[in-house]
């Protein structure tokens, strides 16, 4: 498999959205390679996790976020689920499965309906190991042009994830307690 030619299939190498997912995407992998390295005696996938790493975000383009060169139709929370589909559809179920679960630190089914989310009703939360150190790098890196490659904080996540609630947070912390919080090596930019 190689996920900058799948993510070439659906994104224009010369545009905004390609250069700022790969970048995203880049710097997230390089983290979770580090926290897979880690935590190397729970047996990570190390391979999964980079190619995973690299299209968990593949279904942006499905949505709309302006900012990021997406002009979708979906709201942004959908980008997950699309990108399940986008996977799927390519023959990488479980990659498929790391899309979807790796929206903030999961979203629940009880999530879904509390707060009437435009999303399948179906629990969306990472399960295996290799799906929560993708989701735990993800939120040290954000797609904004002016942060790309910027590594947030802890304190920062956590008080992002507040909003969501107690839980959430707590979920994180409890990531950050089992991962650590391993210093990366960013590459310059996209391929």
């Amino acid at each position: 498999m190689e996920p900058l030619a799948i993510i070439r299939k659906y994104y224009d190498p010369e545009s905004k959205a390609y250069r700022l997912l790969v970048g995203h995407s880049e710097a997230v992998a390089q983290k979770a390679l580090a926290v897979a390295e880690r935590v190397a005696y729970l047996g990570p996938d190390r391979q999964f996790i980079r190619e995973a790493a690299l299209l968990h975000d593949i279904g942006i383009f499905l949505t709309d976020a302006p900012e990021l060169g997406c002009f979708g139709e979906k709201p942004y929370v959908c980008h997950g689920y699309l990108g399940r589909e986008i996977l799927e559809r390519e023959g990488f179920p479980r990659h498929a499965l790391v899309c979807e679960r790796h929206v903030g630190v999961g979203i629940t089914r009880a999530d879904i309906e509390k707060e009437n989310l435009p999303l399948p009703l179906r629990e969306m939360v990472p399960v295996s190991i290799e799906e929560q150190i993708v989701c735990f790098a993800d939120k040290f890196f954000s797609k904004d042009e002016g942060r790309l490659g910027r590594e947030k904080s802890p304190a920062e996540i956590s008080r992002a994830l507040a909003r969501f609630g107690a839980e959430k947070v707590r979920r994180f912390e409890e990531w950050l307690r089992l991962f650590g919080n391993p210093p990366v090596s960013l590459p310059a930019g996209p391929e």
